[in-house]
């Protein structure tokens, strides 16, 4: 399933995004008044330059005792980004979100604009309900092949108590 596929992602209102210079305070007023986990920093042409998430705040801006309405965005920004295209498949997303270990995932388009952003949250709502699926279709798939699995352990265990029997008739 591609990222445009999900409702979540279709659904889905303006990123909250800021321009590398705003200062953390105004940001996190923002972010706090929304209930959003991150925010874009981006550049003039709308394309991301880094993300700011909770986690950020926490590390290095808390834990560091910063003055949030002194500190620029730009200070506390993660700049390895990860960027998708809506075209990208969710299950790979998914995978490589857990793997490395970030919960946001902005999408962009072609040119690099960024576009929605989607959290981890909005693909585990979809890995869940599929994988039920998945687990009902794997039952059905093995209910069916069981008969001839079934009827193959009968047909050894037949062949081991004949051949036992001749074993003792033999002897």
């Amino acid at each position: 399933m591609k990222i445009k596929d999900r409702p979540e992602y279709r659904s889905k209102g303006l990123v909250l995004s800021f321009d590398k210079d705003t200062p953390v305070l105004d940001a996190v007023a923002v972010m706090s008044e929304k209930n959003y986990g991150a925010v874009v920093i981006v550049d003039s042409a709308n394309k991301p330059l880094g993300i700011v998430t909770e986690r950020d705040l926490m590390r290095r801006l808390l834990a560091k005792h910063k003055d949030p309405s002194a500190t620029r965005l730009a200070e506390i920004m993660t700049t390895e980004l990860k960027v998708a295209k809506a075209e990208d498949n969710l299950l790979d997303w998914l995978r490589i979100m857990s793997n490395e270990r970030f919960r946001h995932l902005p999408i962009v388009d072609d040119a690099g604009v960024l576009t929605s952003m989607m959290s981890q949250g909005d693909f585990v709502s979809y890995t869940w309900p599929e994988l039920f699926q998945r687990l009902g279709e794997q039952s059905k798939a093995t209910f069916i092949k069981m008969p001839s699995l079934i009827s193959m352990v009968i047909s050894i265990v037949i062949f081991a108590v004949a051949a036992g029997f001749l074993v003792m008739l033999g002897s």
